[in-house]
């Protein structure tokens, strides 16, 4: 797991060759909505399939075979105990990046990456990503940040896993691999972004910020874990 600490940083950009305009995985369309958070996403961003065959836009990003997509809830859709709360992109709020076994899951870029990126999360539980210079975690870490717990709920959608804060990191040198940690089931990503600073290129709301500059005083700070982000 991630060792080091950087900065929490809003403010880099990517440089991804070949690619100049912001790229954004929002997980949406991965599994018909609403699903049983079953779906693994695999190679679905990577010219490949999900678990169920789906595929979508290939950008060259697989994911570690533990990562799932969860189902977000929507204020007549109850299928997690997880929700973007009506926050965000409105075309964001149905899917997201989790997982229930381990302690991390991976994203691959084989053709690398420079500077940085950024995400939406919640959390129960303190949380870490960490940028490596080689696949699947391996090399040299070039870079960690700390995530705060940081859910309150959003009692109209029924999820105590609710709303989504951003978050994003800058680093030197080309990666090839992020690790998004913390305790199976209590830790959801979204919006992962190589372009720009602000999460999927949408401004979030002033409480979003809000949250994401109190995180820095919270690095370090142990949470009692709370709900399991999918509902038993």
């Amino acid at each position: 797991m991630i060792k080091s600490l950087t900065a929490l940083a809003i403010g880099g950009l990517l440089a991804i060759p070949a690619q100049a305009s912001i790229i954004s995985l929002n997980f949406e369309n991965i599994a018909p909505y609403p699903n049983d958070n079953n779906v693994f996403i695999q190679e679905f961003y990577n010219g490949g399939t999900s678990s169920i065959g789906t595929s979508g836009t290939n950008y060259g990003v697989s994911f570690g075979s533990n990562a799932l997509l969860i189902c977000l809830n929507s204020t007549t859709v109850f299928c997690s105990n997880t929700s973007r709360g009506g926050l965000g992109d409105s075309a964001s709020q149905q899917g997201s990046l989790f997982f229930l076994s381990g302690s991390e899951t991976y994203l691959n870029v084989a053709a690398g990456f420079t500077t940085g990126f950024s995400f939406n999360y919640v959390s129960s539980v303190s949380g870490s990503v960490g940028v490596y210079d080689g696949l699947n975690g391996t090399g040299n870490l070039l870079a960690s940040v700390e995530l705060a717990p940081n859910i309150s709920g959003c009692p109209a959608y029924a999820a105590g896993f609710c709303p989504f804060g951003p978050a994003g990191v800058t680093f030197a040198g080309t990666a090839k691999s992020i690790s998004f940690g913390g305790v199976a089931n209590q830790i959801v990503f979204d919006d992962i972004t190589f372009g720009t600073e602000i999460p999927g290129g949408v401004v979030p709301e002033p409480a979003s910020w809000a949250m994401l500059i109190t995180g820095f005083g919270l690095v370090g700070f142990a949470a009692r874990r709370r709900r399991a982000a999918v509902a038993a």
